[in-house]
């Protein structure tokens, strides 16, 4: 990089910049009934409680436009991989996964994300971590709580 070219924004955190016990939270994403609509058909979820609305009227015990959790799951990461891992998340290892109660078109969903773990891998420069993201709704009500675990890129070394 020349002294000419302009720092870039939004760069996650190395894995040496996280420490255990701090928390960040992401901004909220509103999920809309397309989102459910095109999550559905893209992952073939021909469930009836996602593709029909007169059986959801009717007989469902949940009622609105459900949002598959898997759907859920799949904002929060985006959500919280732009705030925390832009360019510096190298894999996703794993992770716990437990849901908590309904999203549906409509709902806003935001993640709180706790560092639980930091870690040097054994070789290299790279990093584990592995957090605890709450995801909650716009009345803040948990939704989802999940435990990924990542490799992380190590801060560069100076030349």
């Amino acid at each position: 990089m020349n002294d000419d070219t302009p720092a870039r924004l939004g760069r996650g955190f190395y894995w040496q910049d996280l420490s255990v016990g701090s928390r960040y939270l992401t901004y909220g994403r509103t999920i809309s009934a397309s989102d459910i609509s095109g999550f559905v058909g893209l992952a073939g979820m021909i469930e009836v409680l996602f593709t029909n609305a007169e059986y959801r009227r009717t007989e469902a015990a949940m009622k609105g436009e459900i949002c598959p959790g898997a759907l859920v799951f799949a904002v929060a990461e985006g959500l919280s991989l732009n705030a925390t891992a832009q360019e510096t998340g190298l894999a996703f290892l794993g992770t716990t996964l437990d849901v908590k109660g309904p999203v549906v078109a409509g709902d806003t969903v935001e993640v709180e994300i706790e560092i639980t773990e930091v870690r040097q891998e054994s070789k290299g420069s790279r990093g584990l971590v592995r957090t605890r993201n709450i995801v909650r709704n716009q009345r803040g009500e948990t939704v989802l709580v999940y435990e990924p675990l990542r490799l992380m890129m190590g801060r560069p070394e100076r030349a």
